[in-house]
């Protein structure tokens, strides 16, 4: 059941809701003022946010083999300039860089809604076994079904590929669900079943890469590595309909989660089914998270690190929270993608390990500094 707890304004224990403009008391209008104008800043900063995301994607559009200006990549996006440019900013660059912007933002979403239910700040994809269930599904794809019906991994068997990772990744949602109807809804039981499901995961699909040849091998390690070229336009509408269905749930739930930050305590008291609440909530993480990595690969740090930066920006407020964390996670995906074709041109570096590899100081970085503090 999706609703907002119901309890006034005024009832609210000192600090409820993480402190939050949004659960501020009401107790005069200079504070009401006061409220409203930090809310206005915090629009302002994701406004600002979204300004930067347009910007990137115009750079990203601009960028490539055959460089173009921004303002001829903006002409070519909306029909005009020569045929080349309008060719390869429309059926080839648009693709990846919408593709960037969806599975950045899902991702994003998904590890900022798991790091509430599940109260712990590292909590991400992996940390239910999302990502490990799709590269198990992905390996039993590529070197077990594509070679015995396929017989390639390419046209249609990129298709089974994103297939099975899919399936893979939502197998470990509904294990972790199966746990939670046994009694094992607390959150550290959630991490420890994700814990253990990583490690099958992990084991089963070395044991099966064992027994392959080099150049299977091979396809398994480059799906691996991510690739936002690889997805169709039917399968970005497939991502952008789960994650648009996701991010619903999540604002309609977005008091919830700011009553979550306080303790399952007093999220109870505030009227929060705090069972219900986590256990649905890491299973529609896990469905946006699967969506995202079905079709672009295994891309780390997106989900972990770009939460803990919109807090910097905006607060606990997870009406801010959240769609921040999505325009920061687009915004990382498209800057780490276009990290990933420039440095080195004209040859793509894999980019999951540039989003590991800026990702992983930054939030050495945002840990320094939540120590400073």
């Amino acid at each position: 059941m999706i609703r907002r707890p119901g309890f006034a304004r005024e009832d609210l224990p000192e600090g409820a809701c993480g402190g939050n403009a949004s659960c501020a008391l009401q107790g005069s209008d200079g504070t009401l003022l006061q409220q409203k104008a930090v809310e206005r800043k915090k629009a302002l900063v994701i406004a600002g946010c979204v300004v930067v995301c347009a910007l990137l994607a115009l750079v990203s559009l601009a960028s490539g083999a055959s460089d173009m200006s921004l303002l001829d990549s903006a002409r070519a996006l909306l029909g005009f300039g020569s045929q080349q440019d309008v060719m390869t900013v429309r059926s080839i660059r648009l693709l990846r860089v919408l593709c960037a912007i969806v599975s950045g933002a899902g991702l994003a979403l998904a590890g900022a809604a798991l790091q509430s239910v599940l109260e712990n700040p590292l909590a991400s994809a992996s940390t239910v076994g999302i990502s490990q269930g799709a590269a198990f599904g992905a390996t039993i794809a590529i070197l077990v079904v594509i070679p015995a019906f396929a017989g390639s991994a390419t046209g249609a068997g990129m298709g089974t590929i994103a297939l099975f990772a899919f399936a893979g990744a939502m197998v470990s949602s509904l294990v972790v669900l199966a746990f939670s109807r046994l009694g094992f809804s607390r959150p550290e039981s959630i991490i420890l079943v994700g814990v253990a499901l990583s490690a099958l995961w992990s084991g089963a699909s070395t044991i099966i890469q064992y027994f392959s040849n080099d150049l299977e091998l091979t396809k398994v390690i480059f799906w691996q590595f991510g690739d936002l070229g690889r997805a169709t336009w039917s399968q970005l509408g497939f991502m952008a309909v789960v994650g648009l269905a996701c991010a619903a749930y999540f604002f309609l739930n977005r008091w919830n989660y700011n009553a979550l930050q306080n303790g399952e305590m007093v999220a109870g008291g505030l009227g929060v089914d705090v069972r219900r609440c986590r256990v649905i909530g890491v299973v529609v993480a896990s469905l946006i998270a699967a969506a995202m990595v079905s079709f672009v690969g295994l891309i780390n740090f997106i989900g972990l690190i770009a939460p803990h930066i919109a807090r910097r920006l905006v607060g606990e407020d997870y009406r801010f929270l959240l769609p921040a964390s999505l325009v920061l996670g687009a915004i990382i995906m498209l800057a780490s993608d276009l990290a990933a074709r420039m440095v080195i041109s004209p040859i793509i570096l894999p980019i999951g390990a540039i989003t590991s590899f800026l990702g992983a100081p930054l939030f050495l970085y945002l840990l320094y500094r939540g120590y400073k503090r």
